[in-house]
């Protein structure tokens, strides 16, 4: 059992990466004001654009920012149909998660004659980065060597999300926008451009982490491939109210579960029950949270 845990935290450290990068954009979308359901949406932009572009340049570089990209312009409409014409986030982003799946799910059979994936032979993938002296470090050396470069810089950006949010007046004005859009324009700050300038930043990590996922992970681009990585994201940021080390602590929490399952299916468990071990992580969590927040919320009330 120790070995399970063990090569499970050293599988999360590298499977953990897509849902802690689309949580720190989604965790800076809410900052903003917006509660971003569409991240699954635009993982799949990013993942789609990562494995077209790495297919036909050989540049995992240009695959990387050809999937930012891609997720910032899904991100755009959505946004601005929430900011600028009053649609309802959670509606909006579950209609794109429809709208990208099945127009990639199209796209496949037509342009490519694929039916639900497409695994190029020659795909260029991200590469492993080995840190010298702690490559040989026991125990710790298998989790924090090794890893690809996107990996590491998920978790750089643990700590500059925290100080763009608090260390910085672009941060302060994001806040404000957030948390009251009329104090916030009275005080002269745009609030909607602030909350379209969110979502599209949450666009750009979610594409990154479709990016790791497709190219990094699996290599290869699937319909299905996020696997609800987008709504346990939403989980982890709403876990960590939407702040950036809490919400990087639940990502790696349900990073861990999520490879934890795969290994507990040698050891005689049904298939069907521990594929189920991430979401019921993720449920057990978000009640328990719910029910912290409860308790606090009465003992605030005045006997």
């Amino acid at each position: 059992m120790i070995e399970i845990l063990y090569n499970s935290l050293v599988a999360a450290a590298t499977i953990s990466t897509p849902i802690l990068l689309a949580a720190l954009g989604g965790a800076i979308n809410r900052q903003g004001g917006i509660v971003n359901i569409g991240l699954e949406g635009k993982m799949l932009a990013g993942a789609f654009a990562a494995v077209v572009v790495s297919w036909q340049t050989g540049s995992v570089v240009l695959a990387v920012l050809a999937a930012m990209l891609a997720g910032a312009l899904v991100a755009l409409p959505f946004s601005l149909l929430v900011t600028r014409l009053g649609a309802n986030e959670i509606i909006v982003g579950f209609g794109l998660n429809i709208v990208v799946a099945g127009l990639l799910g199209y796209l496949l059979p037509v342009v490519f004659d694929v039916f639900g994936t497409l695994a190029p032979a020659d795909l260029a993938r991200l590469p492993r980065i080995t840190i010298p002296v702690v490559d040989g470090i026991p125990i710790i050396g298998r989790v924090l060597s090794g890893r690809d470069p996107v990996t590491y810089l998920a978790w750089l950006t643990i700590p500059l999300t925290a100080w763009f949010l608090y260390r910085t007046r672009w941060g302060l004005r994001l806040r404000a926008s957030g948390a009251d859009r009329e104090a916030a324009e009275a005080a002269g700050i745009r609030a909607l451009r602030w909350r379209d300038a969110s979502s599209v930043v949450a666009g750009i990590f979610a594409g990154l982490a479709g990016a790791q996922l497709a190219i990094g992970v699996v290599a290869l681009f699937s319909t299905t491939m996020t696997g609800g990585r987008g709504f346990i994201a939403l989980a982890a940021f709403y876990f960590g109210a939407a702040r950036p080390w809490p919400t990087a602590a639940a990502a790696f929490l349900f990073g861990f579960f999520d490879a934890a399952q795969v290994r507990l299916q040698g050891f005689g468990v049904p298939v069907q029950l521990v594929q189920t071990l991430p979401y019921v992580v993720v449920v057990i969590v978000l009640t328990a949270v719910a029910i912290a927040r409860h308790r606090q919320e009465m003992e605030a009330v005045p006997a």
